[in-house]
């Protein structure tokens, strides 16, 4: 199983950016599903793969129907739509009153996402973003189903300070109570940082050692490169060669990362839930989408 849930804890710290950014160089195929409950923004600054635009109510939207009659995780794929570049997204909300549909149904989503690896006929990884999350969104729901969830957070003093009692109070609600380094629980809380390259590694060890110090039960699992030249070219907004940005190159390390520790249990627990698994009819490998945040 490998769902991937995104979140913020307050302001806009780039977490559409991180989603985009990390599902179009996955190593595996992967779905960017729009799970903010305050809706997406996709639809309002990417086009589709055939030049137009997105459709908004092919996505969380329909989705809401099918999920209450039940979900077959291959059902997802009846709700997603290409980006221009290839990266296939699941649509978010428009507005926040849309969410009213998905009431009770976000376990269901969160069950079907971490199930789509296992899926014998089109297996993918979920990517999910879930915006900024606070003790009462529903998204959260969501997380008990995740292999990781990703604390996106800038580096102002403000910034790391909630990132920390975010952590801390996931890995209370998730995990029961704070953890040291040593007793990291699943999901495992990491906190991707957004920062100037030049200075990345030192803070993101600074930042390391105030999780463990705090018991939080996260660390610091990776940084993005503070790129706004290359979060236009991902958003579609400037030209060049965004597999060169500092971003997107970034966003490999990071995925490499993740893959290099965790993606033998991520194999692991696929092969043990489909053991007779044929193989894979996998779509080509995804380009980079042009769209984000």
């Amino acid at each position: 199983m490998a769902l991937i849930a995104l979140a913020a804890d307050k302001g806009s710290p780039g977490v559409t950016t991180a989603a985009v950014a990390l599902a179009a160089v996955w190593p595996r195929r992967a779905l960017l599903a729009e799970a903010d409950p305050a809706g997406g923004d996709l639809v309002y600054r990417s086009a589709a793969a055939h030049g137009g635009p997105l459709n908004p109510n092919t996505g969380m939207l329909s989705i809401a129907a099918t999920a209450r009659r039940g979900l077959v995780p291959d059902q997802l794929w009846d709700h997603v739509q290409p980006l221009s570049g290839g990266l296939e997204v699941l649509v978010g909300l428009g507005i926040a009153e849309q969410a009213t549909g998905l009431a009770g149904l976000w376990p269901t989503l969160g069950h079907a996402f971490a199930s789509l690896a296992d899926s014998p006929n089109a297996p993918a990884d979920v990517i999910a973003d879930c915006g900024r999350i606070s003790g009462d969104t529903p998204a959260m729901e969501l997380f008990p189903h995740a292999a990781l969830v990703l604390l996106i957070a800038r580096t102002e003093p403000e910034s790391l300070a909630r990132v920390r009692d975010r952590a801390a109070a996931l890995s209370a609600k998730l995990h029961g109570g704070p953890r040291g380094a040593a007793a990291l629980a699943t999901p495992l809380i990491g906190v991707v940082l957004i920062a100037d390259p030049n200075s990345s590694a030192k803070i993101a060890g600074q930042v390391n050692d105030m999780l463990v110090h705090a018991q939080t039960g996260a660390r610091v699992v990776g940084t993005l490169a503070d790129d706004p030249t290359g979060a236009d070219q991902l958003a579609g907004r400037k030209r060049g060669r965004l597999d060169k940005s500092l971003l997107i190159r970034s966003a490999r390390k990071v995925t490499a990362d993740l893959y290099q520790q965790y993606g033998t249990a991520w194999a692991a627990a696929a092969q043990a839930h489909q053991p007779q698994q044929p193989h894979q009819a996998q779509r080509p490998q995804q380009g980079h989408a042009g769209a984000g945040r």
